[in-house]
């Protein structure tokens, strides 16, 4: 694969790359992007958002449950929900570039990037007692890149002249879920959901000659292009058990199964002299190899008139289901993927949910936190990550389902570490990105009665 050869120059392995921007109306601007299906998005709505990301175990009659279909069984007689989101990205890359071995001979490279995107929509109605059906559309991973290096091999400068290298890729990766889950006994509900994956990412390189002072004129450019073409179905599975149930209060344990496995992609592989309206010199059709985690999610929740307390474990068999893509790149730089482990808190607060005359006092309030693991690691290094959230949930009717939730998540992935890599003798920096998610969700209809027929007296 084309993108395969050039991890090692993602990290300045040249010493002389610098990050540049993305113009793809995508969510992903990040170097880390270059492999698989890029960066994988946060799942649940604006409210499982603003609370770290969990939710697993949380079961509502108010919201759309995202996370677990087995909290499609929550669904109330006679009723409907829908939840749309929107989410504005404003992330910022940081490396610093060695000029020797020494860990304090460097300089700090920097660039930024905003973008606005939908984030999700979601359905959630009943189909019979104690039996309800979800459908939901969201981001599952976005690629988004755009770089550039340029040749020091004297080598090269002497027999050709100037060489620059560019780097591209963009696309993403959506998930429509449909499942159903079901009450079977008071309090302890399963569901099962169908998920299915389609989408276009494309990576691709462009190699330049500039200033031809020595060469003979006849070097041309040569540009290269992967196009992976997603569409294949995975299921879930999921489970919620009411072990404390009571009029003040109640604690509930949930679980997810995710099936992961193939995805094999229709891979177009296309090499041309000059640019892309010039000679094709190389095309071949073929199937990607990338593959799915399977994947376990875990998480209890306690919940009562004015609190919501969430904690969930996720882990990600990444590592073990794409064992065979642990590849050195062209200079060296060993690129795995590793499973993951992720971990997640969130609080909601509200202070009294039935106050008629003070509105701030039903408004929710929000926080949450999450750690853990990117899932590919460079030349053994992982890349952790973590994000702190808050945000708000707005009622929009009294003892009503109907709400608008705010959010607000700052993050950070990698760190501004550096190694040096055996093959070039030369010292390369790791990249920081640091970021700050705004969301905005509109929970709608929870309390209307959409499939009640009218009376005409």
């Amino acid at each position: 694969m084309v993108f395969v050869a050039v991890v090692a120059i993602l990290f300045g392995a040249l010493n002389m790359q610098s990050v540049v921007a993305q113009n793809a109306a995508v969510s992903a601007y990040s170097p880390y992007t270059m492999y698989g299906v890029g960066e994988l998005g946060t799942h649940g709505n604006a409210l499982n958002r603003a609370m770290g990301g969990t939710g697993v175990a949380m079961r509502s009659t108010q919201i759309v449950s995202m996370l677990n279909p087995a909290g499609y069984s929550a669904t109330m007689p006679k009723s409907f929900m829908l939840e749309v989101g929107i989410e504005g990205n404003f992330l910022k890359n940081q490396q610093r570039k060695y000029t020797s071995t020494s860990a304090s001979d460097y300089t700090t490279a920097a660039n930024a990037k905003n973008s606005i995107n939908f984030r999700e929509i979601a359905i959630q109605m009943p189909v019979a007692k104690g039996l309800g059906f979800g459908l939901s559309l969201m981001p599952y991973g976005s690629v988004g890149y755009n770089m550039h290096s340029f040749e020091q091999s004297e080598d090269i400068w002497g027999t050709v002249g100037g060489v620059m290298y560019n780097y591209q890729g963009d696309g993403d990766l959506t998930e429509v879920k449909a499942g159903l889950g079901w009450e079977i006994f008071r309090g302890f509900s399963v569901g099962i959901a169908a998920k299915y994956y389609w989408g276009n990412i494309q990576h691709n390189y462009t190699t330049s000659i500039y200033g031809d002072y020595v060469g003979s004129g006849d070097f041309v450019a040569t540009t290269g292009l992967d196009d992976y073409a997603f569409s294949n179905f995975k299921f879930q599975a999921g489970i919620q058990w009411n072990v404390v149930s009571t009029k003040k209060r109640m604690i509930t344990i949930g679980a997810t199964y995710d099936y992961g496995g193939p995805l094999r992609p229709k891979l177009l592989q296309t090499v041309y002299i000059g640019d892309y309206s010039s000679t094709v010199v190389s095309h071949e059709d073929s199937r990607g190899q990338m593959r799915l985690p399977h994947a376990v999610n875990a998480g209890i929740t306690y919940q009562d008139a004015k609190f919501i307390i969430n904690a969930d474990y996720a882990y990600q068999n990444w590592g073990g289901d794409n064992a065979f893509f642990q590849q050195d790149a062209v200079s060296g730089m060993s690129v795995k993927y590793v499973d993951t482990h992720t971990y997640k808190f969130g609080f909601e607060y509200v202070p009294n949910r039935f106050d008629v005359r003070n509105y701030l006092k039903r408004v929710s309030y929000r926080i949450g936190v999450r750690y853990g693991d990117y899932y590919q690691s460079f030349e053994g290094h992982n890349i952790r990550q973590w994000a702190v959230t808050a945000g708000f949930g707005f009622p929009l009717r009294f003892m009503g389902a109907t709400s608008i939730n705010a959010g607000i998540e700052l993050g950070s992935r990698g760190d501004l570490s550096s190694i040096i890599m055996p093959k070039l003798g030369k010292r390369v920096g790791f990249i920081q990105q640091n970021y700050i998610k705004v969301n905005l969700g509109f929970s709608l209809f929870g309390e209307d009665y959409w499939f009640v027929r009218p009376k005409i007296d």
